[in-house]
């Protein structure tokens, strides 16, 4: 059911609508399973798809139903006569989008029966970056860019920034300037929250406060480069989505081709994304965003809490604001926990979760030596619920930085116990997928200099000096044409040095074939792979493991309908790692669940540790600041808390070893309990230390009085024994 649109400029006339008038429905079985307030979610302006009504806030509580809710509304839309053509989808991850389509689909199917066809044009469903990426292609031609322009992942856009640091003679100063990481963390910080260059550097990076000049003019000199070669970064797609949206034609026709916009976890937006959303809606009419402010914890991707805070008052009149309290998840005894946690924050929306689910079972609050006790109860409570009959993936272990579950993992590791733990190398920061990803975007886009150079380097006796003289020579022959006609030949009358001179026929070879689209996709996957197995087995020990990966992304590769969109979406919302495509590699069918807080958003176990409950690790002691960053640290011990389904609990470990510590060497550290579960609310826990031993209490004067008496008397009997 998709239609493509010819003319961005008069987008609305190309696209029909679906349905004339709403098909008929039965109402009672539409919503039967839906409760109150997610009723009333689902059905405000409804009756209206054409002429839709006013903003909608949706707060959604932890655990209750915001997707079920969302998938309801959007279905609903479509059941009334919403052309899905013109629904505008938003969600944080691909996966994310395609269970969403998936839901609307089957829901509104159901009710539309014969009509069912028509739920399956829901063509605007993806991320922010996915949809703006698709926008920026169709209105290239109108902003100044090359419809064909290719997308840098993160590790390859600081190595752009890397080389125009070194070009403008920045690595060579005296003193160490900022690595290239560092460099681009804080261009991505400025472009994302829209705060100064100085503001950024004197609260987030304070050490680089004396580079700011340097680094104004390198970030103007990178903004530079990648408008030379073509390519974007992954900010440049909110970036230039949120400028085109400023430009009042642009921003009319834009608003014009949909009539709602949906957006899901609304308080993990930036300041871009909320202004693209206020540009395609103005008046807030069609406009629906889901959200739940006591769970914004991505403060360090430049997400604000403010966006949804604020949100009501961006409207007039105010928007629509529904709340959903009824949990489906926790117990009673954990919401309870939990609210009162919550309900210190310094601001937020008032909400009580509630549930039907019954417990006598309090959270634990459990006070252990340290943290080798605190790996050892773990273990011990793990292995329990799994004597009772509880899987290992049903409970989960969270944390708040990664390195926390050092002892953790050693003390699993010792007793046998498989556990997977979310976190480590990223699928796109493998060298081998890396090496065949850059074949294929050199060939989509030969200006992009970052990856011909890492390209024409896996050659044999080819170093950075001959890569840049390559790249060089086919910008020359490109004058101010299209690279791509000249490519091939700018490779073919290149002299290559001599140790690559066997290599360098097939090379021009494979290179000409991919520039002119010779083999249909995903056919030149197969081809690329090929010609790249000779190079991956001479510059990798482990090829045999290396080439698995290479042939699993094949795989992937041959799901995406073009290059294009390939490269697009693997950039814009990769794998984890590289088994997130085909399955946890383990040894065991059933594995503990290790991860970061931040990673375990949106997840929920039946079983929950809690690492850490003390000052210094919840909160970070870098995360103390200001008010607005303790307030978010509180809301990263709510997150946690609410990924519990039946059982809770927190450790808090009495003392910590540190090594190394400047002026003081290795030495105990001693912790108290999270400020976030102050005195007042412990009747909400069940607190104890564990192991659970008697604790003698402290001698009174009478019994020490007493003891010594015992004491003189002993002794004069073991005197007596030797008279």
């Amino acid at each position: 059911m998709c239609v493509a649109i010819l003319n961005p400029l008069n987008a609305k006339s190309t696209v029909p609508s679906v349905a004339e008038s709403p098909p008929p429905f039965n109402t009672a079985a539409w919503l039967a399973k839906l409760n109150d307030a997610q009723r009333e979610a689902v059905e405000y302006g409804a009756d209206t798809p054409s002429a839709p009504p006013g903003a909608l806030l949706v707060i959604a509580g932890a655990g209750s139903g915001k997707t079920n809710t969302l998938a309801h509304r959007v279905a609903n839309l479509v059941v009334k006569g919403a052309d899905p053509r013109r629904i505008l989808l938003l969600t944080f991850s691909r996966r994310a989008a395609l269970e969403m389509t998936r839901r609307v689909t089957r829901i509104a199917g159901a009710a539309l029966g014969a009509r069912a066809a028509l739920a399956q044009g829901l063509t605007w469903s993806g991320t922010f970056h996915s949809v703006g990426a698709r926008l920026l292609r169709e209105y290239a031609d109108l902003i100044g860019l090359a419809p064909s322009f290719t997308i840098n992942d993160r590790e390859d856009s600081a190595d752009l920034m890397n080389l125009v640091r070194h070009e403008l003679g920045l690595s060579a100063k005296e003193r160490r300037f900022p690595a290239k990481g560092t460099c681009f963390a804080i261009y991505s910080r400025v472009v994302n929250t829209g705060a100064s260059l100085g503001h950024v550097l004197e609260n987030a990076f304070p050490w680089c406060r004396e580079w700011e000049a340097d680094l104004r003019m390198l970030f103007a000199a990178y903004v530079e480069a990648k408008q030379k070669q073509s390519v974007l970064d992954y900010d440049d797609l909110l970036l230039y989505w949120s400028h085109m949206a400023g430009e009042p034609a642009i921003a009319a026709d834009l608003s014009a081709r949909f009539d709602h916009v949906l957006v899901d976890e609304y308080q993990d937006t930036n300041r871009l994304q909320a202004s693209i959303l206020l540009a395609l809606k103005p008046d807030g009419r069609g406009l629906t965003v889901v959200g739940d402010d006591a769970q914004s914890i991505y403060s360090f991707r430049g997400a604000t809490v403010r966006n949804i805070l604020d949100f009501p008052a961006q409207f007039d009149p105010p928007a629509r604001q529904v709340t959903l309290e009824r949990n489906y998840r926790s117990t009673a005894p954990i919401l309870a926990a939990s609210n009162a946690v919550i309900e210190l924050a310094s601001e937020r929306y008032t909400k009580n979760l509630w549930t039907d689910k019954a417990s006598a079972q309090r959270p634990r609050l459990v006070t252990v030596a340290d943290e080798a006790d605190q790996a050892r109860y773990i273990v011990e409570q793990v292995l329990e619920a799994r004597e009772q009959g509880m899987k290992l993936k049903s409970q989960a272990v969270l944390f708040r930085a990664a390195h926390h579950s050092a002892a953790l993992e050693i003390e699993l590791t010792r007793r046998n116990i498989p556990f997977v733990k979310f976190g480590g190398l990223k699928f796109l920061e493998s060298v081998h997928v890396k090496d065949v990803l850059a074949v294929l975007r050199w060939a989509e886009n030969p200006r992009d200099r970052v990856a011909g150079f890492r390209v024409v380097q896996l050659l044999p006796g080819v170093g950075p000096a001959t890569a840049a003289k390559v790249l060089d020579e086919i910008v020359a022959r490109a004058g101010g044409g299209n690279p791509v006609d000249t490519a091939a030949s700018a490779l073919a009358a290149f002299t290559a040095p001599a140790r690559a001179q066997e290599d360098w026929h097939p090379f021009v070879k494979l290179m000409s074939s991919v520039y002119g689209r010779q083999t249909p996709w995903p056919g030149e996957f197969e081809m690329v792979r090929r010609w790249y197995e000779p190079h991956l087995e001479r510059n990798h020990e482990d090829a045999a493991i290396r080439h698995a990966d290479v042939l699993q992304m094949e795989s992937i590769a041959g799901t995406y309908p073009s290059r294009e969109r390939f490269l697009t979406e693997l950039t814009l919302d990769p794998p984890d790692a590289t088994s997130d495509e085909s399955g946890v590699p383990l040894i065991d069918e059933d594995y503990l669940i290790l991860s970061t807080i931040h990673s375990a958003k949106g997840q929920e176990w039946r079983n929950v540790f809690v690492l850490n409950g003390v000052d210094g690790c919840i909160p970070s002691d870098l995360g103390t600041g200001s008010e607005d960053e303790i307030d978010e640290e509180r809301r990263l011990l709510y997150v946690a808390m609410t990924r519990a389904k039946e059982d809770l609990h927190i450790v808090v470990p009495q003392r910590f070893y540190v090594h190394n510590q400047t002026h003081m060497g290795d030495r105990h550290v001693w912790a108290s309990r999270t400020r976030f579960i102050p005195a007042h609310l412990m009747p909400l826990f069940d607190a104890y230390a564990w192991p659970r031993v008697p604790v003698p209490s402290a001698p009174t004067a009478a019994g020490l009085a007493a003891a010594a008496r015992a004491k003189i008397e002993i002794g004069a009997k073991l005197r007596k024994m030797w008279d």
